[in-house]
């Protein structure tokens, strides 16, 4: 063979090798490309999705679900200013923050007709807090209030003042939570006034209350869900508590009860919405409208211990766990709870200052 030949030969033994390296390397990156697009990013409170849940979605949808943990509302706002909406791509936020989070342009409006199972939910829970409806599907609801060891406390808890204004025994036997306004809450309904006040005097004289308190509380962190949890321990005799996490915590403790205390409370509701930058919308929304499947959406329930705002999954539900009325508040807790609507900018500079200091 000639030397020309030759090296065409090689030329082209050459280009076809280059092409089929290319053409390799362009298939992997669309497979790792498939890979990574398979993977969906859920940002959410600890324990609050049935872990077999996370299982069943994966093999269903043959994607992979992540799950990002916040422990307070806080921290979830600044993960997103941190990291950009585009990090998540299903996110658990309470309804006072929807419109918030809207006009941030954070997230997508719901397109209903990609989730058909949206039609079991109350109307009450869908059009709730401002933009509820357009950007957010009702999740879980409930209730703030006591959680307290009936066998290690002298009297039943049933007024705020028992929390914020202890007897001498509980001293160091308390806890609370570290955000703001379910920090402020109790005192504010204890002074007779709404959870929404603007009055910074009266913000003030909440804080006022919780300073006066500080002595009897061993923590600020919110209960663990876990056997190890201060209230099942018995470090902690009585504490702040979300309904479904009293619930859960009397699962390893019997004697842990629950109460709204007479003054009235917070009453919650939780949304799932999807990041406007998410690359997955449509897994995102598929998997929002497995979670509100009425069988799957009742067992979630069950896992949470919180009520679920889907009608046709409360039609699943044992008869138990639908009169508890720690998970159903009875018609007269309604009446005198609040939900939570969102506060000029100036009370919130007022709220954060006010718990700088009395965490610090």
């Amino acid at each position: 063979m000639s030397g020309h030949h030759l090296s065409s030969t090689l030329s082209r033994f050459r280009v076809v090798h280059k092409l089929r390296w290319v053409a390799a390397m362009a298939l992997a990156t669309a497979l790792a490309g498939a890979a990574a697009a398979e993977e969906l990013v859920f940002l959410t409170w600890a324990e609050y999705i049935a872990p077999k849940l996370i299982g069943e979605f994966e093999r269903e949808s043959g994607a992979t679900l992540k799950i990002v943990v916040y422990e307070l509302d806080e921290a979830r706002d600044s993960l997103l200013v941190t990291h950009g909406a585009a990090a998540y791509d299903v996110i658990i936020l309470g309804g006072s923050s929807i419109a918030g989070y809207a006009r941030s342009g954070w997230l997508e409006p719901i397109a209903k007709t990609e989730m058909p199972n949206l039609r079991h939910l109350k109307r009450s829970w869908v059009e709730a807090y401002d933009q509820s409806e357009a950007y957010g599907v009702p999740y879980f609801w409930g209730t703030l209030g006591i959680a307290y060891r009936s066998d290690l406390v002298e009297e039943p808890f049933h007024s705020w003042a028992q929390l914020l204004q202890p007897a001498e025994y509980l001293r160091g036997r308390i806890s609370m939570m570290g955000a703001g306004r379910d920090l402020y809450s109790p005192a504010l309904k204890l002074l007779g006034e709404s959870v929404n006040i603007t009055d910074r005097k009266v913000i003030l004289a909440a804080e006022a209350l919780l300073q006066a308190q500080k002595p009897f509380v061993k923590t600020y962190i919110y209960l663990s869900m876990t056997p190890e949890s201060v209230l099942v321990t018995g470090a902690v005799w009585a504490s702040l508590a979300y309904n479904g996490g009293a619930m859960a915590l009397r699962e390893f403790e019997p004697a842990i009860r629950y109460v709204v205390p007479d003054e009235g409370a917070n009453l919650w509701g939780d949304y799932i919405a999807i990041s406007s930058q998410s690359r997955k919308k449509q897994l995102a929304a598929q998997f929002i409208d497995f979670l509100n499947r009425p069988e799957v959406a009742a067992r979630n329930a069950l896992f949470v211990k919180y009520a679920s705002p889907n009608r046709a999954a409360e039609a699943l539900l044992p008869e138990e766990f639908l009169q508890d009325p720690a998970i159903y508040p009875s018609e007269s807790v309604l009446q005198r709870s609040e939900l939570y609507h969102p506060l000029p900018a100036r009370v919130y500079k007022t709220l954060n200052a006010s718990m700088i200091r009395l965490l610090h």
